[in-house]
């Protein structure tokens, strides 16, 4: 007997993505490749606007810190990585193993007020947090009239 994991949302992503290839119900240019499948798994991401920064939070669950990349190049903030986890039990008369791995890829558009250079990110208890703050404004400069 084979077990097949229940999706709900894989009917909607496929049918998304046949309309993306028609270029029916998107107006995304043919270029973009946020929309690429790539991956095996797409964890869960909120992101929250604050007075001086965004803060992204990705539920990562079995993902150790070390395994995610976190790259930005052109104005997108890509964040890769591998889970991989492995369940052994061994009671008398039979031994179980289970393995749960896969790959994740989730690309983000910058905003403009978005400071590249200062991006940082860290995990813990299965939730990596990446930190965009916001660039300082500059402040208008009065000119003077000379006489």
């Amino acid at each position: 007997m084979t077990l097949v994991r229940y999706e709900p949302w894989n009917f909607l992503d496929r049918f998304q993505r046949e309309l993306n290839q028609l270029n029916l119900g998107s107006d995304v240019g043919e270029n973009d490749s946020s929309n690429v499948v790539t991956s095996h798994w797409r964890p869960a991401v909120d992101i929250k606007e604050e007075a001086d920064r965004f803060v992204i939070h990705a539920d990562l669950p079995g993902v150790d810190p070390k395994d995610i990349d976190i790259t930005m190049e052109g104005g997108m903030l890509t964040i890769k990585g591998e889970r991989k986890s492995e369940k052994r039990e061994e009671t008398e008369g039979y031994k179980r193993v289970e393995r749960v791995s896969g790959t994740f890829y989730r690309r983000f558009s910058l905003p403009d007020t978005a400071d590249a250079d200062r991006i940082e990110a860290k995990g813990k208890n299965g939730v990596l947090e990446v930190i965009l703050p916001k660039q300082e404004k500059v402040q208008p400069r009065k000119i003077t009239v000379k006489n």
